[in-house]
């Protein structure tokens, strides 16, 4: 079955991030029980309808072992993202890991850009105006709050 393996090998502590727009930095470690010989393999599923993609460029630990990757040319959709884990070891099975991930809650966003401050000592008052972020998952400004914080000298 697909989620045999010794308890204990399969990989703790997943967590993604997107930043950028289109990069996406995974990691994971090594289950507390993993053999010493354990290499991980990681693929996603940006919806059902696409294809499994692999890992393409693995972030590898002092041993070799595979920790992490980095995916480009990521695009956010409205479907979850599948994500699953596969083990290897000359030794035993390695549990199976999978997760379900939104990932426009992963995105980490830029801050904004093209600020400008245009100030009137006369009227004493300020309007500060910029451009908000570039984002991959959509087109509009509904999801986006902004706090100033000024400061006088």
């Amino acid at each position: 079955p697909v989620f045999a393996g010794m308890n204990g090998s399969g990989i703790e502590n997943f967590s993604c991030v997107i930043y950028n727009i289109f990069l996406m930095n995974c990691t994971w470690q090594t289950g507390r029980d993993a053999p010493a010989d354990t290499q991980y393999f990681l693929y996603w599923q940006k919806s059902r309808e696409d294809n499994e993609m692999e890992c393409e460029l693995y972030i590898k630990d002092e041993n070799c072992r595979n920790l992490g990757c980095i995916f480009q040319n990521v695009s956010i959709g409205s479907e979850k993202a599948y994500f699953f884990m596969n083990g290897s070891s000359k030794d035993s099975l390695i549990q199976f890991y999978d997760e379900y991930i939104d990932l426009y809650k992963i995105e980490k966003l830029m801050p904004p850009s093209n600020i400008t401050v245009n100030c009137d000592e006369i009227k004493n008052d300020c309007i500060i105006q910029w451009q908000r972020p570039q984002i991959s998952h959509s087109n509009t400004d509904k999801c986006f709050k902004y706090e100033i914080n000024v400061k006088y000298k």
